[in-house]
């Protein structure tokens, strides 16, 4: 789950992390309001959206007077932001962040997430502040820092003294920089982060250390350890498909093609987007319905895969462990039934390939109640070129 740089930054701040002090605000009065209560000659106005880029883009804006923070607030509200993360649809922009500004010396790098390999939580830092992490790796990898954290004892002083050193900060602000890294690491851990971002982490000319821009990510498997923080949770910013898949216990990320892919298994899903793309089509999204897939639960996933028309054909791709293809198949079936007038035939062409656990009875359901469009596949690579010939056939004739 994401959440907004000013909800990020109220969070930082309740843990005693530095932050320019700022406010939200949702209206164009509301925004000069905002400034008036700062009452600094240095006003931001910043576009608050679940995206990167956000400066690059045009989305913040330097002001110097209450006349300056109207115009930067009607220009931004309401306006669709484009950045390299949001995709050429761009994002909304519904609220702002009215902020002091800050007199910076130096931009750095911060950030504490989960390193897969070693099972631990590793703090990553970079004097190269500002840019893209990624950026920094691929051309800079030399500056990127890391601490590995053991579980048992947290992030020791001593760990964070080295990370700043290494970063280079100015010898008077090390103790506060240490201060702001052990406290960004209680925050991660307190709040149960998968990230917790500050990109750039500043040194100003006064002295301070203050995270300038801040972005938490949150481990959805434990939300229900934090009310506070799902109530957070900004629903406009979500794809409304992948909301809708949630709350039926789907793992859904709509990848923008047109071939829709149901799996089980996060590594299943990925090596059929992956064998979708190199058959020549256009994954349309990563769908995993899990390892206790009911009917209900299948037809469901046909629903949201259909929704909008995005799909023009779907690819079932199932290798049964606890899962079972008996299942599958009468959840085909009962798609069938629920999004057709006759219940016996489906919109788009369907592809099935089924292995594994009761996968005979599975074969038999769908054999015993045929479907128009749907397609036996004995294997995956067959299921996969079947089904981007026929989407390619289909868009040929329309």
């Amino acid at each position: 789950m994401n959440i907004h740089e000013y909800q990020s930054k109220a969070i930082l701040r309740s843990y005693g992390v530095n932050v320019p002090e700022g406010q939200p605000a949702f209206s164009v009065d509301e925004a000069v309001q905002k400034a008036a209560e700062l009452g600094t000659d240095v006003v931001v106005v910043k576009a608050q959206i679940h995206a990167g880029g956000r400066g690059k883009a045009g989305g913040v804006k330097i002001t110097h007077s209450q006349d300056e923070v109207r115009a930067a607030a009607q220009e931004l509200l309401g306006k669709t932001l484009v950045t390299h993360q949001t995709g050429p649809e761009g994002k909304q922009v519904n609220r702002l962040l009215i902020e002091a500004g800050s007199n910076i010396a130096k931009e750095y790098y911060l950030s504490f997430v989960i390193d897969r390999q070693t099972g631990r939580i590793v703090m990553m830092g970079s004097e190269e502040g500002g840019m893209e992490i990624e950026k920094v790796a691929a051309e800079m990898p030399d500056k990127i820092l890391k601490e590995f954290i053991d579980p048992a004892t947290g992030l020791l002083p001593f760990q964070a003294s080295r990370m700043a050193y290494g970063m280079h900060f100015p010898q008077e602000t090390i103790r506060k920089v240490t201060k702001f890294m052990m406290g960004l690491y209680q925050v991660f851990v307190g709040k149960d982060c998968s990230l917790a971002e500050i990109n750039p982490l500043v040194v100003t000319k006064e002295g301070d250390v203050i995270a300038l821009d801040a972005k938490l990510n949150f481990d959805d498997s434990a939300l229900f350890r934090h009310p506070d923080i799902e109530a957070l949770r900004d629903e406009s910013e979500e794809d409304p498909k992948e909301r809708r898949a949630a709350k039926a216990g789907l793992n859904y990320v709509n990848l923008g093609g047109d071939v829709a892919c149901m799996v089980n298994g996060a590594g299943l899903a990925m090596a059929t987007v992956d064998i979708i793309k190199f058959y020549g089509g256009e994954p349309a999204n990563f769908l995993d319905v899990g390892g206790d897939s009911t009917p209900e639960k299948i037809a469901e996933a046909f629903r949201i895969m259909l929704d909008g028309g995005q799909a023009k054909g779907i690819f079932v791709n199932i290798f049964g462990g606890i899962n079972k293809c008996d299942l599958v198949a009468q959840g085909i079936v009962d798609a069938a039934k629920l999004i057709s007038p006759d219940g016996r035939s489906l919109p788009v062409p369907v592809v099935v390939r089924l292995e594994g656990t009761n996968v005979e009875r599975g074969r038999e359901i769908l054999r015993d109640t045929p479907i128009e469009n749907v397609i036996m596949a004995p294997t995956m690579e067959g299921g996969a070129e079947t089904i981007v010939r026929l989407v390619k056939e289909a868009g040929a004739k329309a």
